[in-house]
């Protein structure tokens, strides 16, 4: 059986939208569809979780590890669902200016809109019986969600303040006072679990939609949560903290050629004996949620599931970190009991060590080839073409990377260019012709599966990349335009997929 695929990655929010921001309505359909036009069996999209506008509206820092954002909640299928007024819409929007199509996601309008529009949709919710009833269903049904909502209010009612600064009441979970807020504020906690559920019913539907065309929908799991995260404050004993609650601990990466005093990121560490002791039931409820949703997950920085850098809390740099061992061996195994298939990919990108590769091969789960770091020396690099194995996902670029287009015009060397056109076989002097080689070099490559970011498909350039990293602002914005994708687009990709036999 022949199992080569190929697939695209392009975030929801960069779908085209008139409301700021993509969502699962009708552009996130048609996308599914031109999809399959274009003979791909894959849409890879990056967490849906919650984000953080301090927090420059990443989905890697995320504000739960459960929780869904609501700002990718449709308005037009609210309408549908008679849970908004096409007129009640219309006059809301109009707030907004959404009269055109932005070039950019607006993160500050799109929540500021769909927290208006939920609202309403939930006053009408009230007075529907069916949709009420399935409202219960998933109350009763989504373990984590009540916590989640009562998180939500008292940050709100606590002017946005990090849980760590609310009262220590509060703080601490004292369960009078818990009570004595929720009872205070029902209806507010209430609207917070709307939202979730409006999320995960539309997210469902996209689904069914991409499950009839035969698309793989592929999601992505972040592998720390933020400091001022939801499951943080509801389960503080899993994480590495003092009796205070402040971090013993924060994560980060060691000094490497990239940086000399590495990556220090400052999310909270877990506690491995803990939740080894509790046989890994937060982690495995997580994936559970997430393949609710999808059909495979890529986990993301999948080494901190072997082995994780651990950096003093208060440090300035990572320079001081100790590695720490995680009990890897048993939790695979508890994954592996749960999830028989094993439908993960593994971020196993910069310096790996022989332990997680030898872990990754073992539980049969694709790693990730990147072609932007393959020509700098191509001989004996692991990302170039003919040193690729089959158990592989190969990229183009990733959403940390800068688009082909725009790596070959800004970041790439002269030695990278003159590599890469000797691997050709012919002289490479601009972005877009290298863009179409680069493209046809991941359909060719002998990898099982090939991702090509959306962007690199319309040829654009740096303007358009998804995210800089280390840079706290202006990423996540890339919005494609609605005329974007056209029949011969989906003609050619379609024919490419068939000569390499994907």
């Amino acid at each position: 059986m022949n199992k080569r695929s190929a697939g695209i990655l392009l975030p929801v929010t960069a779908l085209p939208s008139k409301y700021g921001i993509g969502d699962f309505g009708a552009e996130a359909w048609k996308f599914a569809e031109f999809l399959h036009d274009a003979g791909q069996k894959i849409w890879q999209v990056l967490p849906l979780t919650t984000i953080d506008p301090g927090c420059g509206n990443s989905p890697y820092s995320p504000t739960s590890a459960f929780a869904g954002n609501y700002l990718l909640v449709s308005p037009d299928e609210l309408v549908k669902e008679n849970l908004l007024l096409p007129e009640e819409l219309k006059k809301i929007a109009a707030k907004f200016n959404f009269d055109k199509e932005l070039e950019k996601v607006n993160y500050e309008a799109a929540r500021e809109f769909k927290t208006e529009i939920l609202n309403a949709a939930y006053k009408r919710a009230l007075k529907n019986s069916s949709v009420n009833e399935k409202f219960e269903a998933f109350r009763k049904s989504t373990e984590w969600l009540r916590d989640f909502a009562l998180f939500s209010v008292i940050k709100q009612v606590n002017g946005g303040a990090a849980w760590y600064d609310w009262p220590e009441d509060l703080k601490h979970r004292d369960p009078a006072a818990l009570r004595k807020f929720s009872k205070e504020y029902s209806n507010e906690i209430a609207r917070q679990e709307f939202y979730q559920f409006i999320f995960f019913t539309q997210a469902a539907e996209l689904r069914k939609h991409l499950k009839k065309l035969n698309i793989e929908l592929v999601g992505d799991m972040p592998l720390y949560v933020t400091r001022d995260c939801a499951d943080v404050w509801q389960n503080p004993g899993l994480f590495d903290f003092d009796e205070e609650l402040n971090p013993v601990t924060v994560a980060g990466v060691p000094p490497d050629y990239f940086s000399a005093t590495g990556q220090l990121w400052g999310n909270p560490t877990y506690k491995w004996d803990v939740m080894e002791k509790q046989g890994f039931k937060w982690w495995i409820d997580r994936l559970k949620n997430l393949l609710n949703m999808f059909d495979k997950v890529r986990i993301d920085h999948f080494r901190g599931l072997i082995a994780y850098w651990a950096v003093p809390y208060g440090e300035t740099t990572a320079q001081n970190g100790t590695w720490i061992d995680v009990p890897y061996e048993k939790f695979f195994a508890a994954l592996k009991e749960n999830f028989p298939s094993m439908p993960f990919w593994a971020e196993n990108l910069g310096i790996i060590t022989p332990d997680v590769e030898e872990l990754r091969k073992k539980m049969n789960l694709p790693g990730m080839l990147v072609l932007h770091f393959a020509f700098g020396n191509p001989a004996d690099n692991p990302y170039a073409p003919h040193n690729h194995t089959r158990d592989s996902v190969v990229y183009t670029g990733t959403h940390d990377n800068n688009t082909s287009r725009g790596w070959f015009e800004n970041d790439a060397t002269d030695e990278e260019i003159k590599n890469f056109s000797s691997y050709v076989g012919r002289d490479i002097i601009d972005g877009y012709i290298f863009t179409s080689e680069v493209t046809r070099l991941a359909l060719s490559s002998v990898a099982d599966t090939a991702i090509v970011p959306m962007q690199d498909y319309l040829k654009l350039g740096t303007e358009s990349r998804t995210n800089i990293p280390s840079t706290p602002s202006g990423n996540w914005a890339w919005k494609m335009q609605a005329d974007a994708v056209t029949e011969g687009l989906a003609d050619r990709m379609k024919a490419a997929c068939r000569l390499y036999g994907r």
